[in-house]
C-alpha cells in the first residue's frame, strides 16, 4: 500500500521527500463532538464527504470519523440516539504535520491501523488528510 495522491504534482519531486501537504486530500467538515452519530451522518451526506473532523467545545480537534465507523455504530445492537461522536472516537485522534515527509507520513499510519491521517496546521485547524491505498 501507498498513500494515495489525488491531485498531479511534479515528477521531479521524489515520493520520500515530498509532504504531507503536497499530497493530502480535503479533511471534510469539522464538527463539535457532542453531534449525535445520526447528525453526523446527515452532515456527511450533505457535504459529499466520507469524513469528519471532530473538535471538542474549545474549537481543539480531538479526532476524525469516517461514514464507516458512524454506519457500525448506528447499526449496532448497543446503539441508541444518545450516542454522541465523542462516545465513538477511539484511536481516531492521531494527526500529523504538513511538512511531515511522505515517508514518515506513511510510517505513522501503518504503525497505528490508521486508514487515513489527518493533516493539520499550528492552530489546530484540519488542512485535509492522507490515505493509505489499498
Amino acid at each position: 500500500m501507498t498513500l494515495v495522491q489525488m491531485q498531479p504534482r511534479p515528477a521531479s519531486a521524489g515520493p520520500v521527500h515530498r509532504t504531507a501537504e503536497e499530497v493530502m486530500d480535503a479533511a471534510g467538515p469539522q464538527v463539535c463532538d457532542d453531534m449525535s452519530v445520526e447528525v453526523a451522518l446527515s452532515v456527511m451526506a450533505a457535504a459529499r464527504t466520507s469524513r469528519l473532523v471532530v473538535c471538542d467545545q474549545d474549537d481543539q480537534r480531538t479526532g476524525l470519523v469516517t461514514r464507516t465507523d458512524l454506519t457500525t455504530v448506528r447499526d449496532s445492537s448497543a446503539y441508541t440516539d444518545r450516542v454522541r461522536l465523542r462516545d465513538i472516537l477511539g484511536d481516531h485522534g492521531s494527526f500529523t504535520s504538513p511538512v511531515t515527509t511522505m515517508a514518515e507520513a506513511e510510517h505513522s499510519t501503518r504503525t497505528r491501523g490508521l486508514g487515513v491521517l489527518p493533516v493539520v496546521d499550528g492552530q489546530d485547524s484540519a488542512l485535509g488528510v492522507l490515505a493509505l491505498s489499498r
